[in-house]
């Protein structure tokens, strides 16, 4: 039988805890966030480990304080994916090993890091991971490329070895660009993929730009992977205050019902669905997933005994079926 998930990309975005719309009051420590949101999703996007390499006590805590049925697709840190990563968010026995010249620019890429310290990030990846393997929460480890991230033999040779990377985890990979989606790359880039057994990341996103992808629905896996980024083609490219602000979108009911037939056709296809809103300003994104789970009709309904505020009150979602924002 098909599955299909439907979840945000963050659970404690800044804007998203400072609205106010979604945690009650005394909802406020990292463990009963996540306990309460787990009580009215099944699916969550870890995105700090894109700016961080993962922990494996962070892990272990993720594990402890999510159900038994709940899961977690994880960002690769950028390191990983080509883009610049800060040193300062290394740990330190990493920071350690690093050269002078990386000391002191402050960030640096993978192309010009020292291979033992670009191994010892795998490493990470595989020993953090490790305890959401093993309790069945591991959805897939999200490696987002960068628009540089061209499409040519080296870089396809570059995604042929994500598997054995991380072996035994799901890998699924979503381009920004990059030539790979063009009309007649996108049925080799497709092939290359399934070959490889990595899982394709539709998109939904704004189109004309140089990082934009085109919303083709594709499952390459045991695993589609839809991420909807919202239509703000205003600051899709912008440098924003808060990176919330670039995906300031919040989707209508007919643009939701549009992904309805697609959504079902990956899980015929694939198995398993996930379907991951990323337009994380305040709760909109929130408010989209709980409304499309309801239009796909896998919508969760929280447990009574979920943790609320110290005043004893759960808050509903307000999913509204208004026009998109921004």
């Amino acid at each position: 039988m098909s599955r299909i998930l439907v979840g945000t990309c963050s659970w404690t975005d800044p804007s998203l805890i400072e609205s106010g719309r979604f945690y009650p009051p005394g909802v406020s420590s990292a463990a009963d966030r996540l306990r309460f949101y787990a009580a009215h999703f099944p699916l969550v996007e870890v995105d700090a480990t894109y700016y961080a390499p993962p922990d494996p006590r962070t892990a272990r805590l993720w594990v402890e304080r999510s159900p038994d049925d709940f899961v977690f697709d994880v960002k690769a840190f950028g390191l990983l994916t080509g883009h610049a990563v800060q040193v300062a968010r290394l740990p330190r026995r990493l920071r350690e090993r690093l050269p002078e010249e990386l000391l002191a620019k402050g960030r640096f890429y993978r192309r010009g890091a020292p291979d033992e310290v670009v191994e010892a990030v795998w490493q990470l990846h595989r020993d953090a991971l490790a305890p959401l393997q093993a309790a069945g929460k591991l959805g897939a480890v999200l490696f987002q490329f960068p628009p540089w991230f061209v499409r040519s033999a080296e870089n396809e040779a570059y995604l042929r070895e994500l598997p054995g990377r991380l072996p035994g985890l799901r890998v699924a990979v979503e381009f920004r660009g990059g030539g790979w989606m063009k009309e007649e790359t996108a049925p080799g880039t497709l092939a290359a993929l399934e070959e490889a057994g990595l899982a394709y990341v539709t998109v939904d996103e704004p189109q004309g730009f140089r990082s934009s992808t085109p919303p083709l629905a594709a499952a390459t896996a045991d695993l589609a992977y839809l991420r909807l980024h919202g239509r703000n083609a205003d600051t899709w490219e912008a440098r924003t205050a808060r990176s919330a602000d670039r995906f300031k979108y919040l989707y209508s009911d007919e643009e939701l019902r549009g992904w309805i037939p697609s959504v079902h056709e990956l899980a015929e296809r694939a198995g398993t669905v996930h379907v991951l809103f990323n337009n994380n300003f305040e709760d909109w994104g929130l408010r989209n997933a709980r409304r499309m789970a309801q239009l796909l009709g896998v919508a969760r309904e929280p447990d009574p005994a979920t943790p609320a505020g110290d005043d004893g009150e759960q808050t509903t979602l307000d999913v509204g079926r208004g026009g998109g924002g921004g």
